[in-house]
């Protein structure tokens, strides 16, 4: 893995890449976890050792190489299989539009589906998708995609590897695909409500192919530890430690932080540092998920809502509270800061993988002046009524006539008819 890195780097640096005919980039999701750095290596890897052609292959990590050390479990299983972090390829070292508007880019898609507003321009270079989230892609012939609810990407890029050439995989390879099995799954417990059958025996074929895979117990807890150290990082690095931002309208950002929510709501001037943190990076909303863990190892999830709109906020929370697929179970708690929500997560098993739905269908549902548009008053509002007195304000004249059929005014004058008893 290491001379397949120094390659990829080597050849990005020279001459900014342009000995380099075409780039197929791997890319994983922005939020950079193990699973989305540990999927863009390994496939990346695995396309270079299959795929012949003059086509320079090399996995691209979706963050600033500034911000890797937020990362620190990355870091730390880089640093178990002495793989130098310094080797890793990231977004500001590679210019993606450039290559695309050259005509240079190929572009693998793993740990997500579908690019975020802000690399939509990209959209014309993706030619695959690996991905264990819900489906959010338009099918298209010119791109296959392979679309699993797992409980891990990386069970899905293994189980390639395994179907097309188990040969290329070394001890190397496999702790990393296997580490992020073990951690995505949370140490493959049902009780967690992430690993499926795929996950387990696709951990299992690692264990028995090669034996000297560290036990897995204690894998995961030193992942988890390493995952879960937040000392020394301000709000700013906690928020951006485990974020993905989605946009419809609104510009929303959900963080996943590694501390209670009770010990985060009391950090000293909160409130004002979420407001710097959405004037800098230009937010409208932040959903801020906690996870922690009983004594049991049970995980414990809690959920709070951050807007300086009372609007915004009070319309997301009570979408999340009567969201159903799934229900979330929210209870409300007490929360020391006005312009914050907070709630208790009952569900625990709904983790970030599972609530980007319900937010992204808020967003769908919001109409042009930022509220949840009520579809059967919409359907009523079809043909406007005619103004008892045009020189209303906001009358519905003022922009012009409305185009009004035929057929519309034969419905219009049928639900009239009865209204007026004769």
């Amino acid at each position: 893995m290491e001379e397949f890195l120094l390659s990829c780097h080597r050849a990005v640096q020279g001459s900014s890449g342009e000995a380099v005919s075409e780039f197929h980039v791997v890319l994983g999701n922005e939020s950079c976890d193990v699973d989305s750095m540990v999927c863009a290596l390994a496939y990346a890897y695995f396309l270079s050792k299959t795929v012949h052609s003059e086509t320079l292959t090399l996995p691209l990590m979706n963050i600033r190489q500034s911000e890797f050390p937020l990362r620190s479990d990355n870091d730390f299983l880089l640093r178990q299989l002495s793989l130098p972090a310094d080797l890793l390829l990231f977004r500001d070292q590679l210019d993606l539009k450039v290559l695309h508007r050259a005509g240079r880019l190929r572009l693998t898609l793993v740990d997500h589906n579908v690019l975020p507003s802000a690399d939509s321009y990209l959209e014309g270079a993706v030619v695959e998708v690996i991905d264990h989230h819900l489906l959010e892609r338009e099918p298209s012939p010119s791109c296959p995609v392979s679309v699993e609810t797992v409980g891990s990407c990386a069970t899905l890029v293994t189980e390639r590897i395994i179907q097309k050439a188990p040969e290329i995989l070394n001890q190397q390879v496999a702790q990393l695909l296997y580490a992020a099995v073990v951690l995505d799954c949370i140490n493959m417990a049902p009780s967690a409500g992430k690993v499926t059958p795929k996950d387990s025996q696709v951990a299992a074929w690692l264990e028995s192919r090669f034996p000297a895979l560290p036990p897995r117990g204690a894998l995961f807890s030193t992942l988890q530890n390493a995952k879960f150290d937040v000392s020394g990082l301000n709000t700013e690095q906690m928020l951006l430690k485990d974020m993905k931002a989605v946009s419809e309208g609104l510009n929303l950002a959900v963080s996943v932080l590694y501390v209670t929510l009770e010990d985060f709501l009391q950090r000293v001037g909160l409130e004002v540092e979420l407001s710097d943190f959405c004037l800098k990076f230009g937010f409208d909303l932040l959903l801020l998920m906690t996870i922690s863990f009983s004594e049991s190892k049970e995980p414990i999830r809690d959920l709070a809502v951050f807007s300086h709109s009372n609007s915004c906020r009070q319309q997301v929370s009570l979408y999340l509270e009567q969201a159903r697929n799934p229900v979330l179970n929210l209870c409300p708690i007490s929360s020391p800061h006005p312009h914050i929500t907070a709630y208790h997560q009952g569900n625990s098993l709904a983790s970030r993988k599972k609530l980007l739905p319900i937010v992204k269908d808020f967003l769908k549902g919001r109409d042009g002046d930022g509220r949840l548009a009520d579809m059967e008053e919409e359907e009523e509002s079809r043909v406007p009524p005619t103004p008892m007195n045009s020189l209303v304000e906001g009358c519905p004249l003022d922009n012009g006539l409305p185009h009004i059929s035929a057929q519309d005014l034969e419905e219009k004058f049928s639900k009239m008819a009865p209204r007026g008893g004769h």
